[in-house]
């Protein structure tokens, strides 16, 4: 037993047992770990995300546009898959494993890349729209329904990339957990008890969205809540039924 003094000037007993301060010392332990599991991995900081499932997605993507018919290829058939090789082999070798570090000329890469291949895919759905209107370049029903399949892949894949690269910042602000809202919603974030504790959205669940937003034309389980969000999956919608619907009308008209 000794004394110490308080900062009121009286002298109090304290007592030297380990044992005596331990109910005190497992109340603010349950306290801290309460309140850091209470934040979901969503939310604080986490690893990083793997690089290699968004680099997979745009080597489809390159291969589909190198697939296209010379007609939809935006210059030289070989220029956009060179052009966007050369800039996901310099995000590979910055981040060979999961993301970890970024710069802004990292930054500047990865959103040139996905700019890249959008205006490819632009042109490609532009130029294959116009040309059904205006029917150019028809051909038979199975390979009219093989570039439009074509030319719709592209664009599922190209706008996966871009929910994962832009909500929260991108995967690098996603690992610090620094965005305290979400661009989208997803089912994981309003259920935490339907998913595990370190659940957190990854290229995959992005990839999901893309896709069931261009076959339904509207928000499934993920809905978008900030404004660049809505705007993305609007035109991605649009893009998607304005092709298909065109495509397959035209192949159904050469059925005929």
């Amino acid at each position: 037993m000794r004394w110490r003094t308080t900062p009121n000037g009286h002298d109090e007993r304290v007592d030297d047992d380990p044992a005596s301060e331990m109910p005190e010392r497992l109340a603010r332990l349950e306290h801290v770990i309460g309140r850091e599991l209470a934040i979901p991995a969503w939310r604080r900081h986490t690893t990083g995300e793997r690089r290699w499932p968004s680099a997979v997605a745009i080597v489809c993507m390159i291969a589909l546009q190198y697939a296209l018919p010379d007609w939809l290829s935006l210059g030289p058939r070989w220029l956009m898959p060179v052009i966007e090789i050369t800039l996901i082999a310099v995000l590979v070798a910055a981040n060979p494993g999961r993301t970890r570090r970024d710069t802004p000329f990292l930054r500047m890469i990865a959103l040139t890349l996905i700019g890249v291949a959008s205006v490819g895919t632009a042109y490609s759905v532009g130029v294959l729209v116009t040309d059904i209107a205006l029917g150019r370049h028809t051909g038979s029903a199975a390979l009219l329904l093989a570039t439009g399949g074509d030319v719709w892949l592209i664009n599922v894949l190209t706008f996966a990339v871009w929910y994962w690269e832009l909500d929260r910042g991108g995967p690098l602000e996603r690992m610090l957990g620094t965005h305290q809202y979400p661009d989208f919603l997803f089912p994981q974030m309003t259920s935490p008890g339907m998913a595990p504790k370190e659940w957190e959205p990854q290229f995959v669940d992005y990839l999901y969205l893309a896709f069931t937003n261009a076959t339904a034309f509207s928000p499934t389980d993920t809905l978008p809540l900030s404004r660049w969000a809505k705007f993305l999956m609007l035109l991605e919608s649009l893009t998607s039924l304005a092709t298909a619907a065109l495509v397959i009308a035209k192949a159904i008209n050469a059925l005929a």
